[in-house]
């Protein structure tokens, strides 16, 4: 399906900031992306999104369930396409790069927990923060050294 015919499908009009900013997110590099980051990369080829339009289409797309709002520790909030998949997420606290994983054992033994103290689990999320072992981190360098700290 096209991202035109996603957004008629959900009931939204499609505008060319919707397209545009799914775009950044179904064929760009990064795969979590802050709303300001979203905002230069529609800025960069001049395509005239003020940052109050990115803010606003990301919440629509949120609310609509193409996007899915991430809330990391220290500030660090984030958007990511929702494919209805679930994922956990390894956070470095030097760079602030985000990795996806999923592993089934770490799921099993949650439900096993939750059963075992007479919950069911509904949703959950897992995030792991620690620090890169590239000493020649790409991700350190482009984001200048940004500090993460659990838990602020």
């Amino acid at each position: 399906m096209s991202d035109s015919t996603d957004l008629k499908h959900l009931g939204l009009k499609a505008t060319l900031a919707r397209l545009w900013i799914l775009d950044v997110f179904r064929h760009g590099s990064a795969r979590h992306l802050a709303a300001e980051e979203v905002y230069r990369q529609l800025r960069d080829p001049g395509r005239g999104a003020s940052v109050a339009t990115v803010y606003r289409v990301l919440a629509q797309l949120e609310q609509a369930g193409l996007l899915r709002h991430q809330r990391f520790a220290a500030g660090k909030a984030v958007y990511e396409l929702d494919d209805g998949g679930h994922h956990d997420h390894l956070i470095c606290t030097r760079c602030g790069r985000v990795q996806e994983f999923h592993d089934d054992t770490i799921e099993q033994r949650q439900r096993l927990l939750a059963r075992t103290h007479g919950f069911a689990i509904v949703e959950h999320s897992h995030t792991l923060y620690g620090r890169c072992l590239k000493p020649d981190c790409e991700h350190l360098a482009a984001s200048g050294s940004l500090a993460i700290t659990p838990g602020s």
